[in-house]
């Protein structure tokens, strides 16, 4: 019988995702991780249960695999009361498009785009069944403008932004807050790192630590925010990006982005 309520997170196993499962469960969450096999999920989770004396299940599975994503999450709903969904896996890339595997492309996508409006689509329902539940999903300050050497990734992202806010008007009047969340930079592993500071100060601007966008990320959705930009950089960079000519902040954003292939040696994770 379900009775206690756990918020889901994707791509918990590090980066963001990782910070969300600890600031979730110091808050006093149950959590249930959604990762890849092999990131040392468990651990996580067993560390939380000891250190928050919280709840914390590991469910190990590749969200592209859409056989796998259904199976899960309706294993998921079966047994746990989930009222908090945080969309977070996601994935990207640096390189000319024709450098660009097709596999790689079509991950960005499904990880991204589909698994994102899957997995929202099947937990709905058992969040409206709460009086008061949250969606929170990440996107991407590249959502705001079209890049070059990454052109589907910002693609993708602006699909979330999109998502988010259709599906939030859709449910005004229910017990069901969506936010959308538009993160900077995030330094999450050693590669990320290189490619950031291989931008230079373009690179940089916007900059935080990760906990402290879990932080915020966290603080505005559960106080019902639809749009929360991170750091008050990030906030000047959405203005100037919705004020200058499509052409100009495309060559400003492209140009900066461009030194950052020869760090990219594969598709990474967020």
């Amino acid at each position: 019988m379900k009775q206690a309520k756990y918020t889901l997170i994707t791509g918990a196993s590090a980066g963001l995702g990782r910070e969300f499962a600890v600031r979730c469960a110091k808050s006093g969450m149950n959590v249930i991780l959604v990762a890849l096999p092999g990131g040392n999920t468990s651990s996580l989770a067993v560390s939380l249960c000891r250190e928050y004396q919280v709840d914390a299940r590991v469910f190990e599975f590749d969200l592209t695999d859409s056989h796998a994503l259904k199976s899960n999450i309706e294993a998921i709903t079966t047994t746990f009361d989930i009222d908090f969904l945080i969309n977070n896996a996601g994935t990207g890339g640096t390189s000319p498009i024709t450098d660009t595997s097709l596999e790689n492309i079509d991950r960005i996508i499904q990880l991204n785009v589909r698994s994102t409006a899957l997995v929202t689509r099947l937990l709905i329902p058992h969040l409206l069944e709460h009086e008061r539940s949250y969606i929170m999903n990440i996107s991407s300050m590249a959502a705001f403008t079209p890049i070059a050497f990454k052109t589907v990734y910002p693609a993708s992202k602006a699909f979330i932004s999109s998502f988010s806010h259709g599906l939030r008007e859709e449910l005004s009047g229910t017990g069901l807050s969506v936010s959308v969340v538009y993160p900077g930079p995030i330094m999450t592993n050693s590669n990320t790192s290189r490619r950031i500071i291989g931008q230079g100060l373009k690179g940089k601007l916007g900059l935080l630590p990760t906990p402290r966008i879990a932080e915020i990320a966290l603080k505005g959705t559960l106080a019902g925010q639809p749009v929360i930009i991170p750091g008050w950089m990030n906030k000047v960079n959405h203005l100037l990006m919705s004020i200058l000519p499509l052409d100009l902040k495309l060559k400003i954003v492209s140009g900066a982005v461009k030194k950052e292939i020869r760090y990219q040696p594969s598709l990474q994770n967020n």
